[in-house]
């Protein structure tokens, strides 16, 4: 089968051309050539065509994965008996930091008289840092979170062996390695409620929501950005609570069925209107 622009309808492929611009950007930058993307596109296309668009009360079928995504079986079967392109060690780093750093700002134990994240002792008992990455952080030894929230400016530490909190938020500063990690997983999340979106209606819709305008002069910006995250901040703040008192990991106590994985992004953007393609319509 041979696939070309007319495969899509216009809409589709404006919408494709568009979110790839951004990550195209970061694959250059990034030294990876079309071929290598390629690879991991023909991966994934075989994955989610074995794993998703099967027919029901059948097996996945090569020859069906093949029609679907315009690779042959012998393609199909090769892709299946390589290894996964996915490496979720950063993501688990930063999942790891960022609940140690929502702990404490959330959690009572690890706050002061006046509800804001204490300064903790390194070690000892009770509310401790070691305590709090113990029971936050995995099995990441609290020497080593320490060193990585340090390193990003998260934390510091202070002439009595405390530890202060600097950052509400676990936010990379200098690691690619994680910030690509940030990238696959929140972009991920971002495209699948807009994939829900569109097969979905009514009640069944997902919240999707952007405020913007394109006529804004720059100076107004940097107030902007400030009241942006220092009000994103409290509703992710108060949202966190939320989520954490009714997480079976936090609250083992917690009855219900399934085991689900939700919440919600807020990101901020900016750029110049005369750097858009032309086809993109702001209005």
């Amino acid at each position: 089968m041979v696939l070309t622009m007319s495969t899509f309808t216009k809409p589709l492929s404006n919408a494709v051309a568009s979110l790839l611009r951004p990550l195209v950007r970061i694959l250059l930058r990034n030294g990876v050539p079309y071929g290598v993307f390629e690879d991991v596109a023909r991966w994934v296309y075989a994955d989610i065509a074995m794993k998703e668009f099967g027919l029901e009360g059948r097996k996945p079928s090569v020859s069906r994965a093949s029609v679907l995504t315009g690779l042959s079986r012998k393609e199909i079967v090769r892709l299946q008996e390589m290894g996964s392109p996915y490496d979720d060690e950063a993501a688990t780093r930063y999942n790891r930091a960022a609940r140690v750093v929502s702990a404490w700002v959330r959690d009572v134990r690890f706050t002061d008289a006046t509800g804001n994240p204490g300064d903790l002792p390194l070690e000892g008992k009770g509310a401790t840092f070691a305590a709090l990455v113990k029971e936050f952080g995995g099995d990441v030894p609290a020497r080593a979170m320490l060193d990585e929230l340090m390193r990003v400016g998260t934390v510091e530490r202070l002439d009595d062996d405390r530890v202060r909190l600097l950052k509400r938020a676990y936010l990379p500063q200098r690691d690619d390695v994680v910030k690509l990690a940030i990238l696959g997983s929140d972009v991920r999340l971002l495209i699948a409620t807009i994939e829900h979106n569109l097969r979905h209606s009514g009640n069944e819709l997902l919240f999707q929501r952007k405020v913007a305008y394109d006529n804004l002069p720059e100076q107004i910006l940097p107030q902007f950005r400030v009241l942006s995250a220092t009000r994103a901040q409290a509703l992710l703040e108060e949202l966190d609570r939320y989520l954490a008192a009714h997480d079976r990991d936090f609250n083992p106590a917690v009855e219900g069925s399934g085991r689900k994985h939700a919440g919600i992004g807020i990101y901020y953007f900016e750029e110049d209107v005369e750097s858009l393609p032309e086809e993109e319509d702001l209005s």
